[in-house]
Formats: structure tokens, sequence, C-alpha cells
């Protein structure tokens, strides 16, 4: 089945859950798989599963985090690493499974059948249950990616990982969050002088690329405000990058604010980070 509409969740459900606080697990991140756990006490989703499912079950269940409460998966472009698992959790919990229709003509033979999609547009918002989903354009080497907000209980997060270059659009879309996720790929001078062919460097540090510390430092400047908790550095590169050099980097941009920085790594989850209404 395929629909245009938001996701509801039943009268049941809502009261079986506990609204107050959103609260973000970064499951997995870099070029091995990538998942992302957002649930506001009612509605639960990921945005995207590019781990195998058994894998990612067993990352929110080290965090205490049930696969059965999950009500959507959400896909923000079509490459392995973020929709690798996508299928198999849809069919055995019965999710659907929220993409844009380029996305998904391109993720198709990966995914395999799934009972339930939703196609969403960058640039119009939509619910699934409580939370209110943005999705934005982003500058990178798919079909159609999307960085999303997501705001739940008064709270506002930010994605954008998988971009080459940060343009007006992301900059506009991540004002005034109290989380951000954000990609910082490389470090410059690791990318050039290490073992990947040329052209792959190129790809890299290109416009459709991802972003290096350095960008992502300079993102961080513009969008520091009072409102924001947290930064989680996400998909670095474990031949270009160290968590050592992405945190110094971009630490530059936030020493006089009240936001704490973190590296997303890919072998374990981030802490669940919980954002009080």
């Amino acid at each position: 089945m395929i629909s245009n509409h938001g996701g509801h969740l039943s009268e049941k459900e809502q009261k079986t859950r506990n609204p107050g606080l959103l609260s973000v697990c970064i499951l997995a991140s870099g070029s091995k798989g990538n998942a992302i756990y957002v649930d506001d006490g009612v509605t639960a989703v990921l945005i995207d599963a590019g781990l195998p499912g058994v894998q990612i079950q067993n990352r929110m269940r080290e965090r205490g985090l049930l696969p059965e409460k999950l009500n959507a998966i959400l896909v923000s472009h079509e490459h392995i690493d973020h929709v690798r698992g996508v299928g198999v959790l849809a069919r055995r919990y019965d999710l659907p499974v929220y993409i844009s229709a380029r996305t998904l003509a391109s993720a198709a033979a990966v995914m395999g059948a799934i009972e339930s999609i939703t196609h969403f547009d960058c640039g119009r918002e939509f619910e699934i249950g409580s939370l209110r989903i943005h999705p934005f354009s982003v500058s990178h080497d798919a079909e159609d990616p999307a960085g999303f907000t997501l705001t739940g209980n008064n709270s506002k997060i930010g994605i954008a990982t998988d971009l080459g270059v940060v343009t007006g659009l992301v900059k506009q879309h991540l004002q005034e969050c109290r989380l951000l996720v954000l990609e910082a790929n490389h470090d410059p001078e690791m990318l050039i002088k290490g073992p990947y062919p040329w052209h792959l460097k190129q790809r890299i540090k290109g416009r459709t690329g991802h972003l290096s510390n350095e960008e992502a430092m300079a993102l961080v400047a513009e969008l520091e405000n009072e409102q924001l908790e947290h930064i989680v550095l996400a998909h670095l590169s474990a031949e270009n990058n160290t968590p050592e050099k992405a945190l110094q980097k971009v630490g530059e941009a936030v020493l006089r604010a009240k936001a704490r920085i973190s590296v997303a790594v890919q072998d374990q989850c981030s802490p669940i980070f919980k954002l009080r209404d």
C-alpha cells in the first residue's frame, strides 16, 4: 500500500505511552551503517536503518529501547548504509516506511516488498503520530536526499548528515534546534594524504559529498543559540578522521556556548539524549 498521508496512533497506543521527554539515540553512524532513534514518549521512529535488522534490534535493546514500540521508519536517501535493514524491520514489526518517491525507486531492490509506504516531498511538513517532521533537501550524490527536523513536546531537533555543502536552506531549517546531529566526515589533510584513490577523494570533498570538520565548525558557529543543548557529530570517516580531531575543530565554535558536544561512532550506540519540555 502506498499513500501520501501522515501516520496516526490509535487512542489505545497514545494512552500506553508517557509523553514529556523527547529522546534521541544514535544507534550507529558511519559508512558501514546509520540509524537514529527518536521518541517523544508517544511516537517512536527510526531515521534510516543502515545496519542489518538484527543488529539494530540488539542496539536498541542495549539502551532499553523496544523495537516492538516503533511506529515508523523514515528514510533519508537510498545508499546502502542507510537502507540495509529497512525492509527487514518493516516486515518484522509491520512498520510503515516514509520515503520520497525518487528514493523509493532507487532503494526498492534493496528493501524488498513493504506493505505500507508513505511518500513525502522535501519542503512539505507532515506528521507521524505526535511528531511533526519537516524534510529538507541537501546536497549529496543520491536521487532525492533529505535532512530532517523533528518536533515533539515543544522541542526541535535537526539531523543533517551526508551533505557536501551547507546551503542557505540547510541553515534555515536547522535554526532554533535544541539538539543537532551534524556531519563531520573528514579532516581535509587526512583525506588528501590518505589511501583513497583520487576520484574518491574528489567525490568526498565535492559539493555532493561529505562535510569536513572545518565546514561543520562553520555551520555550528552560525546555528549557535541559547536553546541549543546537544551537538552530536556524525558520519565520521574511519580512514580520514578521528573523534579527537572532530571534537577539537568543531569545539572551537562552541567554546562560549552551553551546548555539549559529542561524537557518534560506528560500533556502539550513543547515550540517550533527553530533552525535557
